[in-house]
């Protein structure tokens, strides 16, 4: 297997980030997978190990020109960023959201300069990118920008085998009807159909979701699957794609969990997110998709609530790692096919 060279953020200072890291490097065989570079201020690394009572020595550089890959080693690039007297575990902090978007600015940079294939982060949190200087809504629109991506992006979730994108993501509930038009369903479909190949799926099976009552009833209770999403999933399969619905929303994964598909296209945030989370809430993956880089993060929360407690489990972010180690792995040898 191809190795992909992958940087691993820490996280929201805040939260359980730095812990679920040293959790992480201490329990996993991580060179199995992937060339690791760790990037973060050296202290955050430092608490986090603290926390969770392990003891770990990367090779520690400042330059991103002395990480030495292949080495077998952790490998950790200290990026000063927020000082341990500057912020409260636990409590939302201004300075630690301006920390994050500080050294994943710097780590986006890397990617696209082809210096790493992938990323992976411990949970963020919206709310301290924003106090932090964020001008957007969250951190997938921030890497959109850093990456002067003009492409359609979404975020895509998943739990082992099944995937979920959705046609509209985070906005009030009242704006989805209006935003749920035959171009926006299919560009979720070729979304998630994409990510799907960029993760070794040859032959991605699609179910595409309803967004009213039981499929809307021929137009009794609404529009929407007569005249946008049925005619977005028969545009999918003139293209190629394996897409079929649109299915009623309240059973549609029992028919994922039956094993009829590989990933399912909501229409909105909930209408996904809350099976995906009663399903498997600390396995859960987040990618952030149509990126033309792989980054994937826990699905869940900083959990302020517990943080510093040294209860953080770490199956999301190493489920996030494994992901984000098979995307990149695959986007390489794509890329080496294509040359």
């Amino acid at each position: 297997m191809v190795k992909p060279k992958v940087g691993l953020l820490l996280g929201d200072p805040a939260g359980i980030g730095p812990e679920l890291v040293a959790k992480l490097l201490a329990g996993y065989d991580v060179h199995e997978h992937a060339d690791l570079i760790v990037i973060g201020d050296r202290r955050l690394f430092e608490m986090g190990q603290k926390i969770t009572g392990v003891s770990l020595s990367p090779r520690v550089v400042s330059r991103f020109e002395d990480v030495r890959f292949g080495a077998g080693e952790v490998q950790f690039l200290d990026f000063p960023g927020v000082s341990l007297d500057e912020f409260t575990v636990g409590q939302l902090s201004a300075k630690a959201g301006r920390s994050v978007l500080e050294v994943l600015g710097f780590t986006l940079d890397l990617a696209r300069d082809g210096k790493i294939d992938a990323i992976v982060f411990a949970p963020f949190n919206k709310q301290a990118l924003h106090l932090g200087g964020s001008p957007f809504p969250d951190e997938l629109h921030f890497m959109a920008d850093r990456l002067q991506w003009k492409g359609h992006f979404s975020e895509i979730n998943v739990l082992d085998n099944l995937w979920t994108s959705r046609v509209t993501s985070h906005i009030g509930l009242r704006q989805v009807s209006a935003l749920i038009t035959k171009k926006g369903v299919h560009d979720a479909i070729l979304l998630i159909d994409g990510a799907l190949r960029m993760a070794g799926v040859k032959e991605p099976r699609l179910l595409v979701a309803a967004l009213n009552p039981h499929g809307g009833e021929g137009g009794l209770f609404g529009n929407e699957e007569i005249e946008a999403i049925a005619p977005a999933v028969e545009q999918a399969r003139s293209e190629g794609m394996n897409a079929s619905g649109p299915f009623p929303a309240d059973t549609i994964f029992r028919r994922a969990k039956a094993g009829a598909c590989d990933a399912i296209v909501s229409m909105y945030h909930d209408q996904g997110q809350i099976a995906m989370k009663l399903m498997g809430f600390e396995r859960g993956v987040t990618v952030q998709g149509g990126l033309p880089i792989p980054i994937t993060t826990p699905a869940h929360g900083t959990a302020f609530d517990i943080a510093g407690q040294g209860k953080a489990n770490p199956q999301g972010l190493y489920q996030a790692f494994r992901l984000a180690c098979r995307m990149g792995a695959n986007k390489k040898c794509i890329e080496k096919k294509q040359a």
